[in-house]
């Protein structure tokens, strides 16, 4: 690891853990959300992230094949409508650059979540794209999370 960063400015791990706070306190499902944070985590190539969002999916109980079919999700028949409009917004809002958020995109969005779930997803999505720069950025080793061990909630 490049910088202990909750070491070196605990102030930024205690912002980082109120907004996954936040996401927790809503009625987002534990599943979705595990999805959500896997495939930001794929996206940007966030191999820690990854290794702890798997571990962290299989210990709620979500399904291998779907863990390994989140890359494709697309074309995957194993998600359901709502997840489905999750991980679009997911894509949407990792690659804003490339996606700017197209209308149709944030539609199907409202047919399947509350405005308060898009808010708690978009918060999500902003989070772990926050974790997954700490964990690229400052090297955190990929591999050595622990599901049971004392960590921030992400």
């Amino acid at each position: 690891m490049r910088i202990d960063y909750g070491s070196v400015f605990p102030a930024a791990m205690e912002a980082m853990v109120s907004l996954e706070k936040a996401v927790h306190a809503s009625s987002l499902e534990p599943e979705l959300l595990e999805l959500v944070k896997l495939r930001a985590s794929q996206l940007n190539g966030c191999g820690y992230c990854l290794d702890m969002h798997t571990k962290d999916a299989e210990a709620i109980g979500v399904e291998a094949q779907r863990l390994h079919l989140a890359v494709a999700w697309r074309e995957a028949p194993c998600y359901s409508a709502r997840e489905r409009a999750a991980l679009a917004w997911c894509e949407a809002l990792t690659l804003l650059p490339t996606s700017d958020v197209p209308d149709d995109l944030y539609a199907e969005a409202t047919s399947q979540f509350s405005p308060e779930e898009i808010v708690a997803l978009t918060l999500a999505v902003v989070a772990i794209n926050g974790w997954n720069r700490f964990a690229v950025g400052l090297r955190s080793p990929v591999g050595s999370y622990q599901p049971n061990a004392q960590r921030p909630p992400h």
